[in-house]
C-alpha cells in the first residue's frame, strides 16, 4: 500500500519537515500517526497523497511513485485515496447529498450512479436522513460524518483523515473514529493523525506512529 525508504522532504523556506523516514504499511491496515503541532503529520499526508514530493529518498503510494514528473499517474493516485480533513470543507447552500456527489465529479459517472454512491455512503455513516439538509444546519458531528460519507463515495482503497476530531467534543470524536475504524477492511487501510492519544488506547488493532520533528517512530 505504501513504501517509503529515506524520505526527506524541506520546504523552500528551508524547513526540514521530514527526515529519514521508513515506513511500510500494508493493504487493509488502520495506522494512527501522533505527534505535536509541527511535528510533519500533515507533511506526511501530503506526500501520500502526491501534494508534495520528497526532496530525497523514495516513496510509493498504491504502487505508484511520488515524484515530480508522474502528473496523470498521480491523478489517477487521487481517485483511489479519500481524503478527510478538518475542516470539513463542505460547500454551503448545498445539500448533504449534493456535497457527496461534488466529491465524485471527477469519476465521470452518469448522474444516476453518483447518486446511488451517495445514497450508499450516506448509510454507512448513518445520515440517509440528513440527505436533504442544507450542510450549515447540520451539527459539527454531522458535517465531518458528511466528510466521510463523501471521502467513502468513491470507494478508496485508502482513506487519510487529517485531525478529523479536532473540531469535535469528547463523545462525537470517539464516535468519528469507530466510524473511521468500521471502514477498514482487506483490502482499504485507514491512516488517521490526531493530538487526542486519549482516544485512542482502545484500538488495539491499530498500528500507532508517534511523530516529532520530523521524525517517526512506531509504538506498536
Amino acid at each position: 500500500m505504501i513504501e517509503a525508504t529515506g524520505v526527506c522532504l524541506r520546504y523552500p523556506d528551508d524547513t526540514l519537515a521530514l527526515q529519514d523516514i521508513d515506513l511500510q504499511i500494508e493493504p487493509g491496515e488502520m495506522v494512527y500517526i501522533t505527534g505535536p503541532s509541527g511535528s510533519g503529520k500533515t507533511s506526511l499526508l501530503k506526500l501520500f497523497m502526491g501534494i508534495e514530493y520528497p526532496t530525497s529518498g523514495s516513496i510509493k503510494v498504491i504502487g505508484q511513485p511520488i515524484t515530480k514528473g508522474q502528473t496523470s499517474g498521480i491523478r489517477e493516485l487521487r481517485r483511489m485515496i479519500g481524503p478527510v480533513f478538518q475542516e470539513f470543507k463542505l460547500l454551503k447552500g448545498r445539500t448533504v447529498m449534493e456535497n457527496v456527489i461534488l466529491g465524485m465529479r471527477f469519476l465521470d459517472l452518469p448522474k444516476g450512479q453518483l447518486k446511488e454512491k451517495a445514497k450508499n455512503s450516506l448509510e454507512r455513516v448513518g445520515l440517509t436522513h440528513k440527505a436533504l439538509s442544507l450542510v450549515e444546519n447540520l451539527s459539527l458531528g454531522e458535517s465531518q460524518r458528511v466528510a466521510i460519507a463523501r471521502a467513502v463515495a468513491r470507494n478508496p482503497v485508502l482513506i487519510l483523515a487529517d485531525e478529523p476530531t479536532g473540531n469535535l467534543d469528547k463523545d462525537n470524536a470517539l464516535k468519528i473514529l469507530e466510524l473511521l475504524a468500521s471502514l477498514k477492511d482487506e483490502k482499504t487501510s485507514v491512516i488517521i493523525t490526531t493530538h487526542a492519544t486519549h482516544l485512542i488506547s482502545r484500538e488495539k488493532n491499530a498500528k500507532l506512529l508517534t511523530m516529532d520533528k520530523g521524525t517517526m517512530r512506531w509504538e506498536r
